[in-house]
């Protein structure tokens, strides 16, 4: 049936004849398509921009104390002041199975106080000081543009070395000299810069590019924090979700610390694997959105189309019945008539599918121009799968715009149809 050349020059003729009736049908299924292409595409870009500002891991607990004991226990009053020490990340490390990654955290004029003065010859500023450790870009969501990070023999020989934001560096330094290997002055203490880094935090990207990253024990060692740690990072071990190990980590903490199971505001705790779950669960709306909004507007278009061949079949009545007086089987009439539906959605949604792409494209390619993203949205995408899905949105609704007709078409009477003015 699909090679038979002969209807095929039919059904070309057929919508030859009725050029504006054709292109107007069709253009509901193009439209429907079109939406469902952009609509997906300007999703999974809204994904990509707000995913481009989560830390490469999204499943961070960071943990803290946020208060003292509410709660007497165990023969110790209320208000008691909770230290978190460095030797606790051991211990949590060997007692607590759900977590799989764990380093203490230190800042300087973060917490509490006012950023340390920063010097560099005769430039100065104001600039937050965070500890890091070997290996904590992504959790940082940031990225090295100049030098090196900090790696694992800084943090064992406790270097004084720092990472600068591109925010610093401007500041401190010429726009033609080179901030590698040159050592700026925090709070009077030196420092070798080995590195500048750019955020890649979406919305506040200019804040965290004001920030110097030192590693962590040098920091403890080199502002006075030798006996403590300011708060946790945790990670959970593969297959876990976050808050399995940030549940046990309290617990845990409650324990060695002698702080009541019911005092909930000793450690306070911020779980970005559940911000991250909420968007993909946005993000999921968003595509079950598009694609009711899209196939809604399919489906009318498959109807418009069906409304065409029933006036097509109308309008042919006397053809068919005289193809069935001369022998032509039903099978033979309702191929041609699902040939002719099938083939106007299909060219019809597979020019609004292209159409969509190539827009889509554009799109992307004036993103990449102004540097991978706007605001909160980055590059716009559709998928091999997605393509896949519309393709057989396509066929389907083609064959059930044609199934009315097709049936009308198979119960024609020969000697009735010829009969027919």
């Amino acid at each position: 049936m699909i090679i038979d050349t002969q209807k095929w020059q039919e059904i070309f003729t057929t919508l030859g004849q009725h050029k504006l009736r054709t292109a107007l049908t069709a253009f509901g299924v193009f439209w429907g398509i079109f939406m469902l292409t952009v609509l997906l595409g300007a999703g999974k870009g809204l994904e990509n921009g707000i995913e481009d500002g989560f830390p490469r891991v999204p499943n961070i607990v960071w943990l803290w104390v946020q208060g003292t004991t509410q709660v007497a226990y165990k023969g110790m009053p209320l208000g008691r002041q909770i230290t978190l020490k460095p030797e606790d990340v051991t211990a949590i490390e060997q007692n607590v199975p759900s977590v799989g990654y764990i380093r203490g955290q230190n800042s300087v004029g973060i917490w509490s106080g006012s950023p340390p003065y920063t010097t560099y010859k005769d430039k100065n500023g104001t600039f937050y000081v965070q500890g890091t450790h070997a290996g904590m870009d992504n959790i940082h969501s940031l990225k090295i543009v100049e030098g090196r990070s900090v790696n694992d023999i800084d943090d064992r020989e406790k270097r004084k070395v720092a990472i600068i934001g591109t925010a610093v560096r401007n500041q401190l330094f010429n726009a033609d000299e080179n901030p590698i290997g040159k050592d700026i002055t925090i709070s009077g203490i030196s420092f070798m810069v080995i590195g500048v880094f750019k955020s890649l935090a979406s919305g506040d990207e200019q804040q965290e590019q004001e920030k110097i990253y030192i590693p962590n024990d040098t920091l403890r060692y080199a502002f006075n924090q030798v006996g403590w740690i300011g708060s946790f990072i945790v990670i959970p071990k593969p297959g876990l979700h976050a808050r399995i190990a940030e549940q046990d980590v309290k617990r845990y903490l409650s324990e060695v610390k002698h702080v009541s199971p019911d005092d909930y505001g000793v450690f306070g705790s911020f779980n970005l694997q559940n911000e991250y779950d909420k968007i993909q669960g946005l993000f999921g709306g968003i595509a079950a959105f598009s694609w009711l909004v899209a196939i809604g507007t399919i489906m009318a278009g498959a109807i418009g189309v069906g409304n065409i061949m029933l006036i097509v079949v109308k309008e042919r009545t006397r053809e068919i019945g005289l193809r069935k007086a001369l022998g032509a089987t039903p099978s033979s009439i309702t191929g041609m008539i699902v040939q002719e539906s099938i083939f106007i959605t299909t060219v019809a949604g597979y020019m609004g599918l292209v159409i969509g792409v190539l827009l889509l494209e554009g799109i992307g390619k004036l993103l990449d121009a102004a540097g991978g993203q706007a605001g909160f949205f980055g590059k716009p995408e559709v998928d091999f799968a997605t393509a896949l899905s519309a393709l057989v949105v396509l066929v389907v609704s083609g064959l059930l715009a044609s199934l009315l007709p097709a049936a009308k078409a198979a119960s024609v009477n020969p000697i009735v149809a010829l009969q027919d003015e």
